[in-house]
């Protein structure tokens, strides 16, 4: 049984979230471990709650998802941005998990389909993985190749795509300027694009 709305997860409160921070900002090379089970367990639960009241059909919201998350487990008057970078890299990592197995879970369901064009314009990966989840695993597939080439673009599009971030939230996020991301998210977007194979295709916006 899901725990109520606003229950603590066991075993984990603001103050372990933000002592693995601290910890983090301190050069612990273990402490990244340490957070992204936090981050993807309150996500989860929170996705499955958020889901169990809505009408069949409907999707999650990421960006909603992951702040709610943020503040819940670490509290809305955190300034720190670098603590604030490493908790929304876990939180995009552990909504690309969630998503991904929801992707396998309705792809082994339906047994079939080809790849469709995906969107990464939007940046609401939940409206296109709940719809077409072999658009999503083309897409992870091709963010694990991309990230043996370029890993700073690949945490952009998590980032944008599995957190729901803003061009300016992720470009703080990464300690980079909004045009950089702006210049890397093009990037990311037309090799993507190329790599799940709809070369010259335009996505609709």
């Amino acid at each position: 049984m899901d725990r109520p709305i606003g229950a603590p997860i066991v075993g984990c409160s603001m103050s372990d979230v933000t002592r693995i921070l601290d910890a983090i900002e301190q050069g612990d090379a273990h402490a990244a471990d340490e957070l992204l089970p936090l981050v993807y367990e309150e996500l989860r639960l929170l996705a499955a709650q958020r889901l169990s009241h809505e009408p069949p059909g409907q999707t999650l919201q990421a960006t909603a998802l992951v702040h709610e998350a943020y503040i819940r487990l670490v509290g809305a008057e955190v300034e720190d941005w670098r603590s604030r970078a490493h908790f929304f890299k876990a939180a995009a990592e552990a909504m690309r998990r969630i998503l991904i197995d929801n992707a396998r879970r309705k792809k082994s369901l339906k047994r079939g389909g080809g790849h469709r064009r995906v969107d990464l314009d939007d940046a609401v990966p939940t409206e296109q993985s709940d719809s077409h989840p072999d658009d999503l695993l083309a897409l992870d597939e091709a963010l694990e190749k991309l990230s043996r080439m370029d890993e700073i673009k690949v945490d952009l599009v998590k980032l944008r795509y599995f957190a729901g971030l803003t061009a300016a939230q992720a470009a703080k996020v990464l300690g980079i300027s909004e045009a950089t991301a702006e210049r890397y998210w093009d990037y990311a977007r037309s090799w993507l694009r190329l790599e799940i194979g709809h070369p010259g295709e335009r996505t609709e916006r």
